[in-house]
């Protein structure tokens, strides 16, 4: 472990999902157009509205990948493997720190972690497989908070944040779901980006029409948290001859290039463009699991954008982004370059523990953070997640 001078506070940990997550409280109507499980060719496998879904390939989590065995892989070392199977190693039966709350704190503090934020592994990839059934989709994540709130809490002692999971595709849904979660002591909410799938069609999420729900969450104070997933952009890469449908740890290179910022970069772009945070000047949002490769491509974009027609904003949109907008950056990633875009009090330590692409030592984050002050080290390791779990309301 890095010898750091405080505790960390995680802004990216996971959960891997118990096989009930989404059917222990699923409404009876709904139980055949949700999540079912189903022997195929002697293996379980998971049935999204009827068809199997590749999301995750080994959606029961158990053997699972070590923490942080495809780090040099992500980071381009591996040039020459072209074999996954073999880069993930051995699997191991699955540890449950990874499914209780109890037994992950005693983790966390041979970490040197004092709090995290908590994210789901499966769910951020439900969202859009379910976006031709609506009202099964708003189900099916009913459901699944009602699991996460039984097995982790929202707040387990103050030490782990996990955050319920909020669609937006029909707003008293949506409305009533924060409430909930705001009843039971949620930090943050985890949402998907890319544009929201209505009954009347898709809609950017800063659409007023969602308005009576970021009305709540600014009142609130209880930070949105984009994470990383599947956000239905596989319609896009289909125009281009790829293949739509996103499966965890494949892809053709141009799927890559192609899919790797665009989500982020629109999403983000939306919200100020369309003017959620002069609308609700205390929303706190954060990139997590994204990477931060975008983040310079949006700002060159909004800097011409506003010079070209500064009428269209109520103030320069860097400095909306600078004011609403956190980001947790891919620990491989110019970390620094993004520190001197945005400042370091913007940025995010997330060391996406215990999945195979994070880091098996969170606190070796600090690496990455070479020609930081001491202060800015603590900032992003530790006092700007710190800041956002507590509730700031209006």
């Amino acid at each position: 472990m890095a010898d750091l001078p405080f505790r960390l506070f995680d802004a990216d940990n996971h959960y891997y999902e118990a096989q009930d997550a989404f059917t222990r409280h699923i409404e009876p109507d709904f139980a055949k157009r949700c999540m079912q499980w189903a022997e195929i060719g002697g293996k379980q496998r998971l049935l999204v509205g009827g068809k199997i879904n590749r999301f995750i390939p080994n959606p029961t989590f158990d053997p699972v990948a070590r923490p942080g065995c495809l780090d040099e892989y992500y980071r381009g070392k591996n040039r020459e493997a072209n074999d996954m199977r073999a880069l993930f190693g051995e699997l191991d039966p699955i540890n449950p720190a990874y499914r209780d709350p109890a037994r992950r704190v005693p983790v966390m503090d041979s970490q040197g972690i004092e709090k995290a934020f908590l994210f789901p592994t499966l769910a951020v990839g439900m969202e859009h497989a379910l976006s031709t059934d609506l009202p099964a989709q708003r189900a099916a994540f009913r459901a699944f908070n009602r699991w996460l709130h039984d097995d982790w809490t929202f707040n387990y002692h103050d030490r782990l944040y996990a955050a319920p999971y909020v669609t937006l595709s029909d707003i008293d849904n949506a409305c009533a779901e924060l409430e909930w979660a705001l009843e039971r002591d949620a930090r943050a909410i985890a949402m998907m980006c890319g544009p929201v799938i209505t009954d009347a069609g898709p809609r950017s999420p800063a659409d007023p029409c969602f308005d009576p729900y970021w009305a709540r969450v600014n009142e609130a104070g209880v930070s949105v948290m984009f994470h990383g997933g599947d956000p239905g952009y596989g319609k896009y890469v289909e125009d281009w001859g790829e293949p739509g449908e996103l499966e965890s740890f494949r892809g053709t290179p141009l799927k890559s290039v192609m899919l790797g910022n665009r989500a982020p970069f629109d999403t983000f772009a939306a919200l100020i463009c369309h003017g959620l945070f002069a609308r609700f000047p205390n929303l706190r949002t954060a990139s997590i699991e994204q990477g931060s490769n975008w983040v310079p491509w949006l700002h060159q974009s909004l800097r011409r954008a506003w010079g070209m027609n500064p009428k269209g904003f109520a103030e320069n949109p860097i400095e909306t982004f600078e004011r609403h907008v956190w980001v947790s950056p891919f620990h491989e990633d110019d970390v620094a370059l993004l520190r001197d875009l945005i400042g370091a009090e913007n940025l995010l330590m997330g060391s996406d523990w215990p999945h195979a692409e994070g880091l098996a030592d969170p606190t070796e984050y600090v690496r990455e953070l070479e020609g930081f002050s001491d202060a800015e080290i603590e900032q992003v390791m530790r006092g700007n997640a710190l800041g956002l779990s507590q509730l700031s309301p209006a």
